[in-house]
C-alpha cells in the first residue's frame, strides 16, 4: 500500500497540475495541499528517521524562499511557487532535488522558447484552425507548471520516497 501511494501521488498530482496550467493557466491549490499532506501522512512509514524527514522539510523551506522572492518580483506565479515547494518537500534536501531544479530550469527555458515561437505564429494558427488551447496563444504568462511537473518525473526515480518503496518490492 505505502509503494502504490508512493508512486501514485507524486505523479498525477504534478500531471493533474500539469494539464491545468497548460489549459487555463492556474494550478489548484489542492494539488500543492494533496503532495503536502500525503508526504506528511507517507513519511513516518517509509522508515526514514525524524532527521532525513527534518531534511525534506528544509528543502521545502528552502525553495518556498526562493520561490516567493521569485514570486513577489512577478517573476513566477503563485501556483507554480506552491507547487515547487510541496514537490520539492518530496525530494529532500540531496542529489534528487539539485536534479530536479536542473530539469525544471533547463524544461522550463525550452518550454519558454517553444511557447513563444508559437505565440509568435498566433495569427497563423488561429488562421487555419490548429487546435491550440488559447491560453497558450493568448496570455502573457508561460504555464511554468509544465516544467515543474516534467522535472519532476524525471528526478522522480532517484527521490528518497521512491527509492524507498521500491526497495520495500523486493
Amino acid at each position: 500500500m505505502f509503494a502504490a501511494a508512493v508512486f501514485l501521488i507524486l505523479p498525477l498530482c504534478l500531471a493533474m497540475a500539469a494539464f491545468s496550467d497548460l489549459l487555463t493557466m492556474t494550478i489548484p491549490n489542492r494539488i500543492s495541499l494533496i503532495l503536502v499532506a500525503s508526504f506528511l501522512l507517507l513519511a513516518p512509514f517509509s522508515g526514514l528517521g525524524l532527521e532525513m524527514i527534518g531534511m525534506h522539510l528544509a528543502a521545502a523551506a528552502i525553495v518556498f524562499g526562493a520561490c516567493f522572492a521569485l514570486f513577489a518580483f512577478n517573476v513566477m506565479g503563485g501556483g507554480d511557487a506552491k507547487l515547487l515547494t510541496a514537490t520539492a518537500l518530496w525530494f529532500g534536501l540531496n542529489q534528487s532535488l539539485a536534479f530536479l531544479m536542473t530539469d525544471v530550469a533547463m524544461i522550463g527555458g525550452l518550454i519558454t522558447l517553444l511557447i513563444l515561437l508559437v505565440r509568435a505564429q498566433s495569427d497563423t494558427i488561429l488562421a487555419i484552425g490548429l487546435p491550440v488551447p488559447n491560453s497558450i496563444l493568448l496570455a502573457k504568462k508561460i504555464p511554468y507548471g509544465i516544467a515543474i511537473a516534467i522535472g519532476g518525473f524525471m528526478a522522480f526515480p532517484s527521490s528518497p520516497l521512491f527509492l524507498v518503496a521500491l526497495e520495500s518490492l523486493k
